[in-house]
């Protein structure tokens, strides 16, 4: 497993992303609203209390859960995060695009074409 993660992410239609380094086992969030970017920032940087889910549907495990210590610890962090900030975790939207097009008045109008390249 990788040790490094980016997802993208919005708040009240602002895009950004958040990039995770497991080395350094830390997150920096890009977000151009400073309410949001604080909001997340928090988050990543308390532990939590999540119910994780093991064998069937009912069967949950309350455990703390500290955000910056692993990758695996991080998502499942993530998966709780627009509870407690509104802040939306675009899990299928690439960052690269985020990267590429931060703005809807970015973006390619008129049905232009255009190209993403992943750096992987």
């Amino acid at each position: 497993m990788s040790n490094n993660f980016s997802v993208a992410i919005n708040y009240h239609d602002i895009l950004g992303y958040i990039e995770y380094d497991g080395e350094k086992k830390e997150a920096v969030v890009t977000l151009p609203d400073e309410k949001g970017k604080a909001l997340v920032e928090k988050y990543i940087h308390e532990n939590h209390k999540i119910k994780i889910p093991h064998n069937t549907l009912l069967d949950f495990s309350e455990e703390e859960i500290d955000p910056l210590v692993d990758v695996k610890s991080f998502q499942l962090a993530l998966t709780r995060l627009w509870q407690d900030t509104e802040v939306h975790v675009d899990w299928s939207r690439p960052v690269e695009f985020v990267k590429k097009y931060p703005t809807l008045e970015s973006l390619p109008k008129g049905g232009v074409p255009f190209e993403l390249h992943e750096e992987l």
